[in-house]
């Protein structure tokens, strides 16, 4: 399955949209998030239509019967593994992150990796190559890729890693109703916690497009991106390492796509160069001391004493 086809809009901005637009909507989003400044990140990345599953008859009942049948009480389950969700015990897969120590990103430098668009069939392999370096991650996942892939996104949050939500099937938000906005939303957040016990605490909208009524439909954080690999477009792992390595600063959130084999054969050099020049790798959430902005691009340089 692959995701991401099409040329992505304009940060902020739909297909075609203008510079005018672009700029207008993300004045609106400021205001209305309480944003004291708006650090323009690179030119919005990835472009996706809807994954095949989360259109399938299958795929919907699935995720239907899973949401009628998760645990109640999950919502007020008591915090764990990765900071930023609400977890229980992950059913069917007894595989726990080791612990590890508190990350304090203020004295150390800190980069935030983010995997969109998965759960899917390379997502096994990036979590080892994660595992290697004790490195977490935080991954957006498609609410219709978390239906086909359950046993993947368990052993994601297994691992320690953070669970954000990306809608169900891909939309670009700012074109739809509040209340599709809601449901795919909403969606999603049932099938992750139906088949993990989490509930995301972090929302990535679909190609960073963003406006006041998609963000009143939710009290999230929406997390952008201040590092864009452009991976969708370059299927090539040497030119998706360059262009995290080139750009990545303390305190950056960098943009993969983890359905793209080529970007998950680019994370060994990454992680490999990063971990050399002293970096330490943490969720969003880490990142943040486990109280994101409600607007995140990325953080401040690190005290460094």
């Amino acid at each position: 399955m692959d995701i991401g086809a099409r040329a992505h809009p304009p940060f902020l901005g739909g297909a075609g949209r203008g510079t005018a637009r672009t700029l207008a909507t993300a004045v609106l989003v400021a205001l209305t998030c309480g944003a004291s400044t708006l650090a323009a990140p690179s030119p919005a990345a990835h472009a996706a239509p809807p994954p095949g599953a989360a259109t399938s008859t299958a795929a919907n009942a699935a995720a239907s019967t899973a949401a009628s049948t998760a645990a109640p009480g999950a919502w007020g389950a008591a915090a764990t593994g990765a900071p930023g969700v609400v977890a229980m015990s992950a059913p069917g897969d007894r595989t726990q992150a080791r612990p590890r120590p508190r990350v304090d990103c203020r004295h150390v430098k800190c980069v935030a990796l983010t995997f969109d668009d998965g759960p899917g069939p390379y997502t096994d392999t990036l979590l080892a190559y994660l595992a290697a370096y004790h490195a977490r991650a935080t991954f957006f996942v498609v609410g219709g890729n978390v239906v086909t892939y359950p046993r993947v996104l368990r052993r994601t949050v297994a691992a320690g890693h953070e669970i954000g939500n990306h809608t169900w099937s891909h939309p670009d938000l700012t074109r739809l109703s509040p209340a599709r906005v809601r449901s795919q939303l909403g969606r999603t957040d049932q099938a992750i916690r139906a088949v993990t016990g989490v509930v995301p605490r972090l929302v990535r909208p679909p190609y960073g497009a963003l406006n006041a009524t998609v963000r009143r439909q939710t009290g999230r954080p929406m997390v952008l991106w201040s590092v864009d690999t452009l991976d969708w477009r370059y299927r090539s792992s040497a030119t998706v390492a360059r262009r995290a390595l080139r750009a990545v600063r303390p305190g950056s959130v960098i943009l993969f796509h983890d359905i793209h084999p080529t970007t998950v054969r680019a994370i060994p050099r990454v992680l490999r160069k990063l971990a050399g020049r002293g970096y330490r790798f943490v969720t969003v959430s880490e990142l943040f001391g486990g109280r994101p902005p409600r607007l995140v691009f990325n953080a401040a340089p690190p005290e460094l004493h």
